[in-house]
């Protein structure tokens, strides 16, 4: 039974045009995840893009990743991301029981994020894991021409908020039956804690873009 990676990637972006092969660094975006799971082939037996896309396509076959060719009715802006897998686990003739999802709109992981989350998933015997990091911001709702704070409230410390988190996108690990019966994320899923600035990189615009460039300048 494999552990494999797959890495979601259409190539119809509108608010960043061909963003997945957008030069990010010197290499497109797409390839930063596919080298990220090249790293970690003691994990990883095998390394999937899923595309609806040729330039992806080739990008991916380029860096030593396997195509899933992802058709039109599953490559739309609505479409759920567990489609795109559960149509490659379709398409794929080996025994997967682990499913790691690389989002490539997330391209700058910690070194050791998936050792170390790989370890507790196995350890616990978790069904799925995703990385999640803690929000120090304070919100809030507007109501009419009112702003309600949420999470706070008016004079209190920042350090003292209670803590929330946001799913930052940069890990899942999945059974791959789940993802069979469209489940990425079921309520009993580990949420792994990742207190990182790459946690903040999520590209969908360019000044998205432009600010991984910065860390990875960086961070280099």
């Amino acid at each position: 039974m494999k552990t494999i990676a797959i890495i979601p990637a259409r190539g119809g972006s509108k608010r960043l045009p061909k963003k997945n092969i957008k030069l990010l660094s010197g290499s497109p975006l797409i390839a930063h995840s596919i080298l990220y799971a090249q790293e970690n082939r003691n994990i990883i037996d095998e390394i999937y893009v899923s595309t609806d896309d040729l330039e992806i396509r080739n990008i991916a076959l380029q860096f030593g990743a396997k195509i899933i060719d992802r058709p039109q009715s599953l490559s739309g802006d609505l479409e759920p991301t567990v489609s795109a897998l559960k149509n490659a686990l379709e398409q794929i003739d080996v025994a997967v029981e682990n499913v790691i999802l690389l989002q490539p709109t997330n391209p700058l992981r910690p070194e050791n994020l998936l050792k170390e989350a790989f370890d507790i998933y196995e350890k616990e015997n978790y069904e799925s894991l995703f990385s999640i990091s803690r929000n120090h911001q304070k919100f809030g709702k507007l109501s009419g021409n009112k702003f309600v704070p949420f999470n706070y409230t008016i004079g209190q410390r920042s350090q003292d908020l209670e803590p929330l988190f946001f799913e930052n996108g940069l890990l899942y690990i999945t059974k791959a039956k789940l993802i069979l019966d469209n489940i990425i994320i079921p309520e009993n899923a580990f949420p792994f804690e990742v207190n990182h600035i790459f946690a903040n990189v999520d590209i969908d615009t360019q000044e998205d873009f432009e600010y991984a460039e910065y860390l990875l300048s960086k961070n280099s």
